[in-house]
């Protein structure tokens, strides 16, 4: 499916399934194919896989904002029209709760989101060394595995196996600006509280503290919002328990 955003890039989104239609926004340094794992989700529901500007079949921008690739998660919803169901993981977490407070979506499911409690001016120092990689894909893709994800040496080894690795690698150079933006956004969810729009929150039990405290905190700030804590897993449930996370998908959203 292609598609313009609000300021003129056109995008893409792979569409398969049957059923009611379910947008799926992947995070940072992944694409429509992060979802290769819950394939089987498209036996309930019509999928609308989003690769996100500046990877995949998407186009891209000479600048980039977090504000337009939030416009991009609404221009797609509103592409569909009807009662669009809304899946974000991570960073897409965090767009698609953005994206439900700017349109209508019929409920939102939010895996890990993440922005700061307290935004900065500037890019941290950290986040500043990961654009002098660059030129390495593979270097910047472990790193924020490791140091940002606190992902274990298992669980990338097993992230290295899946078929999606070679595209990861692909989208990493994008991984620093992502960074930077979030590292300098304030999330608003004030007009998704004012809409009431279903939301739930699902929490890896051994995932990073931050993304903890930050998931926490977005259902603290949504009433009638719920969290569900993954027994075992951490950041990448998909992966790693496709079978659990299907199961909550579908709880969440219905059998389809």
């Amino acid at each position: 499916m292609r598609f313009r955003s609000s300021d003129g890039t056109e995008l893409s989104a792979d569409v398969r399934g049957s059923g009611p239609p379910l947008v799926l926004v992947h995070g940072i340094a992944g694409d429509a194919a992060r979802w290769g794992s819950s394939r089987r989700l498209a036996e309930h529901f019509t999928l609308h896989a989003l690769d996100r500007r500046g990877r995949g079949a998407s186009g891209d921008a000479a600048s980039y904002a977090l504000d337009r690739e939030i416009e991009d998660v609404v221009a797609l919803v509103e592409a569909i029209g009807g009662d669009v169901l809304l899946l974000g993981h991570s960073f897409g977490g965090l767009l698609a709760l953005e994206a439900a407070a700017r349109t209508r979506v019929a409920k939102v499911l939010v895996y890990e989101p993440y922005a700061p409690a307290d935004p900065v001016a500037e890019p941290s120092a950290t986040t500043s060394s990961f654009f002098a990689l660059r030129a390495d894909p593979e270097a910047i893709l472990v790193r924020f595995l490791v140091e940002i994800v606190h992902m274990s040496e298992s669980d990338i080894a097993a992230f290295r196996a899946t078929p999606w690795w070679p595209r990861r690698l692909a989208a990493a150079p994008t991984i620093p600006r992502e960074m930077a933006a979030v590292e300098t956004h304030r999330a608003d969810l004030a007009g998704l509280a004012a809409r009431g729009t279903p939301t739930r929150f699902l929490l890896g039990e051994h995932s990073p503290e931050f993304l903890r405290e930050a998931t926490a905190r977005f259902h603290a700030s949504l009433p009638g919002s719920d969290i569900v804590e993954l027994p075992g897993q951490a950041h990448i449930a998909m992966d790693l328990a496709p079978d659990l996370f299907e199961r909550e998908v579908r709880a969440f959203f219905g059998p389809g």
